[in-house]
């Protein structure tokens, strides 16, 4: 999957990933590979994305990427709110 996370001044991410769980207004969810088409609001909080692999390369937008010390492949993004769109394996989050 390929995922986008956009704010209003810049994008701030964009790679392979596995796995991305949001903050959603209702509580947290997770996306896989092949989710059905969703468009849902975020809250506050977190995105932890798992990178499709250890060596992907979002070291351009490192000032936004909080990195897991324990597992290479693990990486967050805070966010202020924002909408993800899930359609045909491409993730777009417009993010604040």
């Amino acid at each position: 999957m390929v995922l986008e996370v956009i704010t209003p001044e810049k994008k701030v991410f964009q790679g392979e990933v596995e796995a991305v769980q949001f903050p959603g207004i209702n509580g947290s969810f997770q996306v896989l590979e092949n989710h059905a088409p969703l468009i849902s609001a975020l809250a506050p909080g977190k995105i932890k994305i798992d990178l499709k692999n250890q060596d992907s390369k979002y070291e351009a937008f490192a000032s936004a990427v909080e990195s897991d010390s324990s597992n290479a492949k693990l990486i967050r993004l805070s966010v202020k709110g924002g909408v993800v769109e899930i359609r045909n394996n491409h993730i777009i989050v417009l993010a604040d």
